[in-house]
């Protein structure tokens, strides 16, 4: 659920290297509007020479920004799920980061569907699709345009190609120490908990074509960073093959 300003950054970890000039960071979100239900989600930082690219941004602490500006300078923001982007405005205001987002996607008080003018608080710079440039070399974008709002994954073409997603793939395959007591109950009852998913909210809400996500088997990745869940490194594709597959016969 987009969030229209937060004013403190939530929990977080440490920054960890997951591959060469590419880094992730997992931290809470709590829902606002409803019951407390925090659980985690994940940041990927994208380093080109001495510029940073954030995927799926999560605000850090000071420490973290500390630590994030050890490693470059925060150039760009990429919001590849409809229903996330809270902390993208914090690091246009901080940084002055040029802000991307797939086109169709609005920055609203909740989930940001049949919004009206008053309840849009941000635009980002830039609207993107399958056509437009990027600012990661050897990036690119498919998107699942039949989900509302759209969602975006973003393939990178090194070390056998890396996909990252927002909500449309998640590995939770357990929890972790950033949900609450009321998330881990939530989210195990709803569906959440589960490897290799496609993400059950998303899909309940989103309501995308099933050829949309039939289309993600076709790029050529082996590992996926999601913004839930832990990373898969090597055999991505085979992993999510079931989940998509089982899909087409509903």
């Amino acid at each position: 659920m987009v969030n229209p300003r937060r004013l403190t950054a939530q929990p977080h970890g440490e920054i960890r290297r997951v591959f060469d000039d590419i880094f992730m960071v997992r931290g809470r979100f709590r829902m606002t509007g409803g019951p407390p239900i925090a659980f985690s989600r994940n940041m990927v930082i994208i380093r080109h020479d001495t510029s940073l690219t954030l995927v799926n941004s999560v605000q850090l602490s000071e420490a973290g920004l500390e630590r994030l500006a050890e490693l470059g300078k925060v150039d760009n923001v990429i919001r590849l799920a409809g229903f996330h982007g809270a902390d993208d405005r914090f690091y246009k205001e901080r940084f002055g980061a040029t802000i991307y987002a797939v086109a169709g996607q609005v920055y609203a008080r909740g989930f940001g569907q049949n919004v009206s003018a008053k309840d849009q608080y941000f635009s980002a710079d830039v609207e993107i699709d399958e056509t437009s440039k990027l600012p990661v070399p050897g990036a690119m974008l498919e998107t699942i345009s039949s989900a509302r709002p759209p969602e975006g994954l973003l393939l990178l073409e090194r070390e056998g190609g890396i996909l990252i997603a927002g909500d449309a793939l998640q590995n939770w395959a357990t929890t972790d120490p950033y949900f609450n007591l009321l998330g881990k109950l939530m989210m195990r009852a709803m569906g959440f908990i589960k490897p290799f998913a496609i993400g059950p909210g998303w899909l309940k809400t989103a309501k995308p074509d099933p050829r949309d996500l039939r289309n993600i088997l076709d790029l050529p990745f082996e590992h996926v960073l999601p913004a839930h869940g832990d990373s898969v490194i090597g055999g991505a594709r085979g992993h999510w093959r079931k989940a998509i597959d089982a899909l087409q016969l509903r």
